[in-house]
């Protein structure tokens, strides 16, 4: 029921907003601001993230592991993102982002659980960390700069995972832990509209589906994929400051075999997760 509430008000939020979004880069500057000008932006959000599904596998002989049923992700998490922008003339926007996602819960197992080779007994307390912060570098380019109303821009990202995942006995006794970093390329759009002198709507989108072997140029047989996109409506308080309502869904994971150093595990995983994320936030232009 949790899960259906959340995905309802997702949607009617789509249907409410007259547009897409995202940094609304004309809604940030003047119309007649000069094209050779840089200017700089930081964002913020905080919120909170909902589980709606989350499952991983450790080991070709572990079992696939229900977070949100099984691990304790069945109630809401902190979430905060942070970035800085960059306008270079009125077409070229860099981006630099910070988004931690660390999600600690604990749970009592039903049943009997294997994670790289190591088995949870039904009726252990196991405590569950999911520790899977990421920066991101964006460039776009925008394609409507005469239009003062309506932002259209394309580009990519490169994102660098930094994963650590590990389940513990609560006595002590049971731990293992898998941890690894490593780049992940994207496309990304954002658009945005005027909706008045105040408002503003907002939709931004970075993701990719692809084998990872073949982006990264490794012999390992790894498919991964994610989305991260958004939609906004936001308001400008004043000349330097904006302030909004934000809506996410955060998806991703990947499945294959890791051939480097992947003690105590055999290299085999499968891990994918769904988030929606609630936040407000601000935009303070320096």
């Amino acid at each position: 029921m949790r899960k259906r509430s959340l995905l309802l008000c997702f949607a009617l939020l789509l249907a409410l907003m007259p547009g897409s979004f995202a940094s609304a880069r004309k809604s940030y500057t003047e119309p007649n601001s000069d094209s050779s000008k840089i200017q700089f932006r930081t964002v913020a959000e905080l919120g909170f993230v909902s589980v709606l599904a989350h499952k991983i596998q450790l080991g070709n002989n572990g079992t696939y592991f229900d977070y949100v049923n099984d691990g304790g992700q069945d109630v809401l998490f902190p979430a905060t993102r942070l970035s800085i922008e960059m306008d270079l003339n009125s077409r070229n926007t860099f981006i630099l982002l910070y988004q931690p996602l660390r999600i600690e819960s604990q749970a009592v197992l039903r049943n009997d659980e294997i994670f790289n080779g190591t088995i949870f007994p039904g009726s252990t307390g196991i405590k569950c960390l999911y520790n899977f912060p990421f920066y991101r570098f964006s460039y776009l380019r925008e394609l409507t700069v005469d239009n003062n109303n309506f932002d259209f821009a394309i580009g990519g990202s490169l994102q660098i995972r930094n994963a650590t995942i590990s389940f513990e006995s609560t006595d002590g006794v049971l731990f293992t832990a898998n941890r690894g970093t490593g780049p992940v390329p994207a496309l990304k759009i954002r658009s945005s509209i005027k909706l008045n002198k105040c408002f503003y709507s907002e939709f931004e989108a970075d993701g990719m589906y692809a084998p990872v072997s073949y982006l990264n140029g490794s012999d390992n047989e790894i498919v991964g994929a994610i989305l991260d996109a958004s939609l906004r409506v936001g308001a400008e308080v004043n000349t330097l400051t904006n302030m909004f309502l934000n809506v996410r869904y955060l998806g991703g994971g990947a499945t294959g075999t890791d051939t480097g150093d992947v003690w105590p595990g055999d290299g085999y995983v499968k891990n994918w997760l769904n988030i929606f994320n609630v936040s407000v936030g601000f935009i303070l232009k320096l």
